[in-house]
């Protein structure tokens, strides 16, 4: 038996707000957005370019219960981690496009890192691996 993980839910604020986001300033492509009007409800499917992880599920929160887990979906820990193969090429692009970094880059035994913030909150690393 085979599994793979290959989609995660990002609960959003908007559809289209958090789609600019991850599209435009972080770069990933949108593989699907679909209405699905019985439910009042969009399927936004995003993944960092050439990537072969999983993919984003972008879902507005329909309650208040899922509005009070924007950007905490993790509990204030790190919960998202993009990976790079050029960390100083794809941290001055995600800069030069206003993406909020919460620290300097940093170099560890596993590689070189840096912490960022998407507009809700949630805390994701930028990372390149050592070889």
């Amino acid at each position: 038996m085979t599994h793979s993980l290959f989609l995660v839910t990002l609960v959003v604020d908007d559809y289209d707000r958090a789609k600019d986001f991850y599209c435009g300033a972080l770069g990933f492509d949108c593989l699907q957005d679909q209405p699905l009007p019985e439910e009042n409800k969009r399927w936004v499917v995003i993944a960092p370019k050439g990537g072969h992880g999983a993919s984003l599920l972008l879902a507005q929160a329909a309650d208040e219960k899922q509005k009070a887990a924007i950007g905490n979906q993790t509990g204030g820990r790190v919960g998202f981690f993009l990976k790079t193969d050029d960390f100083a090429r794809d941290h001055a692009a995600m800069v030069a496009r206003g993406v909020r970094f919460l620290e300097e880059p940093r170099h560890e035994a596993y590689g070189t890192v840096a912490v960022f913030a998407d507009p809700y909150g949630n805390t994701w690393d930028l990372i390149e691996h050592s070889s």
